[in-house]
């Protein structure tokens, strides 16, 4: 059986909902090469007090310790929400394959910018609305909570 997008987003928002339980703001990533998950991530800005410890961040530091290397050509990452433009911009040194994602960020997107292709490497392709309302509902939820 071939895996398909809507499964590895799953995967993803199972990992958004782990940030979520660590009062994270919810948004997961993974990493997939050759049919298999090989990274997962969440967001960790606040266990970490780090800014850059996105979701995407996390899954590229993680995939590139499972390949031994820091190029994740022939991998698809998949994401919960649109990435911000440091992720996506991390994602050209990655040289990742593919970027899937499920809800778009109007506010804080790499596709707000007029540079948004230039942002990724050349041979990089993206897809958005993978179980957008899903991923949308979640984040939606999460900031309700905190009003």
């Amino acid at each position: 059986m071939i895996l398909g997008d809507e499964y590895f987003m799953r995967a993803a928002l199972a990992e958004a909902k782990e940030a979520l339980l660590q009062d994270e703001v919810p948004i997961g990533a993974v990493i997939v090469a050759n049919g298999q998950i090989i990274a997962r991530g969440h967001n960790m800005v606040e266990k970490l007090n780090d800014v850059t410890a996105h979701a995407e961040m996390m899954a590229f530091t993680a995939a590139a310790e499972n390949l031994g290397g820091k190029y994740l050509k022939d991998c698809t990452l998949y994401v919960t929400l649109e990435p911000c433009i440091m992720c996506a911009g991390a994602s050209f040194w990655t040289q990742i394959t593919r970027i899937v994602y499920g809800a778009s960020d109007e506010k804080r997107g790499f596709l707000q910018f007029s540079s948004a292709k230039k942002i990724l490497h050349p041979t990089t392709e993206v897809q958005g609305g993978v179980l957008e309302s899903e991923c949308s509902e979640l984040l939606k939820s999460y900031f309700k909570s905190k009003r």
